[in-house]
């Protein structure tokens, strides 16, 4: 069920709204075995947007863009979050976990020490839309057992405002709203806010979180700067800032993506995320064994 809100009240009001940093266009790539993805989030930004390591978006109703997935490949250090706006992609992993992605739905998994899984299309043709974010581990997580959740589209919280806003709370909290998922570590927040031509929305942040907004419809502006389609926009950490406002000037839709840096050094090779050389160096030989079992 969709909640009703009335977000007027003094306590959901952002008086004073982040700016934008600045707007990012993302790296048309292939990726798996050769699925075309928009890469939003790539390595260069990962300290600017600490804890997050990665966002990928796709969407194409070309089956030559997608139909050939992303067959078995393993991870190590982090958690991927995979959100399907349209679509169907099945997913199975080394830990015995199993899923089927649908409409709406997402798909949360941590690699921890290691697992080996795949992600595959269960379509032929039709749209194929999404985004993967990847998600940092704290290093005393790093190790821990890999773990895996479903959550079907009607298991997310969601809640309208009176002006029409449609918020969709995948991790995190919005207006007394508990999202899906939390993690204590990183406190994310995935947020999917859906506004009508001419409403607007505000969202409280915690002053010290990493915060960025990505529009996949239409655009919004913020603080007086607008953000089209198909760009992100990193927001300033400004200390005296409560949160953000943003407007629609068409109807639009947004994510709205937001978590504590852990400040820890970022050890990367491909689909493994550590802290340190050393640490990879025995995660690709961990991988080469065998040992990614679970």
């Amino acid at each position: 069920m969709t909640a009703q809100l009335n977000l007027n009240s003094s306590a959901n009001r952002v008086a004073s709204t982040r700016a934008i940093e600045r707007l990012v266009t993302g790296q048309f790539v292939t990726d798996g075995a050769g699925v075309r993805i928009n890469r939003v989030l790539t390595q260069t930004l990962q300290r600017r947007l600490d804890p997050f390591l990665m966002l990928d978006a796709f969407g194409s109703d070309k089956p030559g863009d997608y139909i050939a997935g992303f067959p078995e490949h393993p991870h190590r250090g982090f958690e991927t979050v995979s959100y399907m706006i349209a679509g169907r992609m099945r997913h199975k992993d080394s830990a015995g976990h199993e899923g089927l992605i649908t409409d709406g739905g997402v798909q949360w998994m941590t690699a921890g020490r290691g697992v080996v899984h795949s992600e595959m299309p269960e379509q032929n043709d039709g749209l194929m839309e999404g985004f993967q974010l990847w998600l940092n581990l704290p290093a005393k997580d790093k190790m821990r057992a890999p773990w895996y959740r479903d959550i079907p589209n009607g298991e997310i919280p969601r809640f309208t405002t009176d002006a029409g806003v449609t918020v969709q709370v995948i991790a995190g909290r919005s207006h007394g709203v508990e999202g899906a998922m939390q993690r204590e570590g990183t406190e994310p927040y995935y947020l999917d806010i859906e506004l009508p031509a001419g409403a607007s929305f505000e969202q409280h942040l915690p002053p010290g979180h990493n915060a960025f907004l990505y529009v996949f419809r239409g655009e919004v502006t913020v603080d007086g700067k607008a953000v089209p389609s198909a760009r992100m926009a990193i927001l300033a950490n400004s200390p005296d800032a409560e949160g953000v406002r943003m407007q629609a000037s068409e109807a639009s839709r947004v994510l709205l993506i937001a978590g504590r840096p852990l400040g820890e050094p970022i050890a990367q090779h491909g689909p493994f995320v550590m802290n340190t050389q050393q640490e990879l160096l025995q995660a690709v030989e961990d991988f080469r064994a065998g040992r990614f079992t679970g």
